[in-house]
């Protein structure tokens, strides 16, 4: 069986070799890698596995490296991802890889006269903000990434040119929140740390079980004990109902390390109150059911986290202030952080993440107990309203009908202009409230939350102009987002923002 993996020297890549050590049947396991020093560094702790590894020297925006990946593999398992916060600093490498790379990879896998599975691994990102309503999500819900977002954006775009391929066995695992083993020292070189929602809620897993799942995932597939319905589906990864925080709890328990909280090193207005991601999980359980992959918790997390970086624990001997000023401080001047995209008047930042300028210098006088507390959390087991989703969500795809598809479409305002013959994976014509026709797949429409919009095409986000025809998005988006505004925000060909 010849396994190939993408994104190995990531953070979830690292602990998915580290799983597959136990796993038999594995003949030949591709790796590609454009890191030298990296893919070296994790080759070095793996030498037990180095006769049964082939590293391919190569970037995803290479095709002839995607295609090395792809020829006479069994399964192919695609977690090469730029993540923030390098996709904020170099957008240009998060099309590259995200996008530009994905396509390569599903056109490769299609030539092949005898095609690899393939496993897609996606992200939480893709439903965009959900500090509101509705805390719970599944698969169907309306997908929106977020504006001036280059990460989510081209995780969007891939996933829909998965679900809409002739690839004849795929499967799309969008991943939650992940604790990694680097989380603690990757947060005080950025200000990512401060796009966190203070209310977003957060359903968190760890790197190691995330790693099992695809570990277990191939194990099954070489056993040929692979579970009904998993083919042609998208799940969520997630921790389960163990694993739900907020962001300021999240915070909170790292900051526990040196003896302190997030309101004693942050304040109100340093971290965004909408735009984010995060999402608590309705269907999260489906995935760990098939492949059982749930070990930790975020508690174990920091517990082994506090073992293993003793040096952390020094921070209790400092003085609150002294933390908050050399380590939180110092990181309002990143380029990516709200205070110097409203020092440098980056309108359409602060738009888009606070509702405008009049907000942001509203939160300088918000007081810490206003937030959400623990207690809170633990009272909600469900959204506080319904999502429209235009169909019952829960009838199975032998059900569906194509009244169910003209329904769907007339409530994202706009029509279905093919006949419906039952096949949810049969290429249809579909028109949005713009006018433009656009091809989809019944499945991609109606289970994996997908709606062509300019996004798809543009780094432009129109949400607001959707939202007031398109009833699915609208009932996430005023979640956040007040009808009355009606902004366009956009990237130039240089990755300048704009709003209009």
């Amino acid at each position: 069986m010849i396994l190939s993996i993408t994104g190995i020297t990531g953070n979830m890549g690292q602990a998915t070799l580290d799983a597959l050590k136990s796993v038999q049947g594995i003949d030949e396991l591709r790796l590609l890698a454009h890191n030298e020093k990296r893919i070296k560094k994790l080759l070095k702790k793996h030498k037990d596995m180095l006769s049964r590894i082939k590293v391919i020297h190569g970037g995803m925006a290479s095709r002839e490296a995607v295609s090395e990946i792809v020829n006479g593999a069994d399964l192919i398992i695609n977690m090469a991802a730029v993540i923030p916060p390098r996709a904020d600093n170099n957008p240009k490498a998060a099309v590259a890889c995200n996008q530009t790379g994905a396509f390569y990879l599903v056109e490769e896998i299609e030539k092949q006269a005898v095609q690899p599975a393939l496993v897609h691994v996606s992200t939480v990102a893709v439903y965009g903000n959900r500090s509101g309503a509705h805390r719970f999500g599944r698969v169907s819900d309306p997908l929106c990434a977020t504006p001036l977002d280059a990460y989510s954006t081209t995780k969007m775009r891939a996933e829909k040119r998965v679900m809409d391929s002739d690839i004849q066995k795929w499967a799309i695992l969008r991943q939650s929140a992940m604790l990694h083993p680097q989380m603690l020292s990757d947060n005080i070189h950025d200000g990512l740390m401060f796009h966190t929602v203070y209310d977003a809620p957060l359903e968190w897993i760890t790197a190691n079980d995330s790693g099992r799942l695809i570990a277990n995932i191939v194990r099954k597939f070489i056993g040929d004990e692979m579970p009904d319905g998993f083919w042609r589906r998208c799940f969520n990864i997630a921790g389960g109902a163990d694993c739900r925080r907020y962001g300021l709890h999240t915070f909170d328990e790292g900051f526990v390390i040196v003896g302190g909280s997030t309101k004693d090193f942050f304040k109100p207005y340093y971290n965004a109150t909408r735009n984010f991601h995060g999402i608590w999980y309705a269907d999260g359980d489906e995935l760990n059911d098939m492949f059982d992959f749930r070990r930790e918790t975020p508690e174990s997390y920091w517990k082994l986290i506090f073992k293993t970086h003793p040096v952390f624990k020094l921070g209790r001997l400092v003085p609150k202030r002294v933390i908050g000023h050399f380590v939180v401080g110092r990181l309002l001047k990143s380029k990516n952080a709200p205070a110097y995209w409203a020092k440098h008047n980056d309108t359409a930042r602060i738009q888009a993440y606070f509702g405008g300028y009049e907000n942001y210098e509203k939160l300088k006088t918000a007081e810490w107990k206003d937030y959400p507390t623990i207690a809170d959390l633990k009272k909600i087991t469900q959204n506080e309203s319904p999502i429209e989703y235009g169909f019952d969500v829960n009838k199975p795809d032998c059900k569906i009908t194509e009244q169910d598809l003209i329904n769907v479409a007339t409530a994202r305002g706009g029509k279905l202009l093919s006949k419906y013959d039952g096949d949810m994976y049969k290429t249809l014509e579909w028109q949005n409230a713009d006018g433009v026709i656009f091809t989809a797949k019944p499945y991609t429409v109606l289970r994996g939350g997908h709606w062509h919009c300019r996004a798809y095409d543009e780094f432009v986000w129109d949400y607001d102009k959707q939202a007031k025809t398109d009833k699915v998005l609208a009932s996430v988006w005023y979640d956040s987002h007040d009808p009355s505004e009606n902004y366009v925000y956009s990237f130039d060909d240089e990755f300048n923002t704009h709003l209009e």
